[in-house]
């Protein structure tokens, strides 16, 4: 089973990952700021990803990640 991991202080918080999400479940953070001052992207309901990889592929700054469990 595969599983999608966003490094928080890599993101710069575009929110491309956000447009591409075909089940709209990615969002930026409304609680946390990484160190750099942005709001990162978060999967809100990891039970509903289907690992598609569009969020991983569309990111700029390569802080999205599929990794295999």
């Amino acid at each position: 089973m595969a599983k999608v991991i966003f490094n928080h202080q890599a993101c710069k918080g575009c929110g491309l990952c956000v447009s591409v999400c075909p089940k709209h479940i990615i969002a930026l953070s409304h609680e946390e700021l990484n160190e750099k001052g942005y709001a990162p992207a978060e999967c809100t309901d990891e039970a509903a990803c289907i690992v598609c990889g569009f969020c991983a592929t569309i990111c700029p700054d390569m802080a999205i990640e599929i990794i295999e469990e």
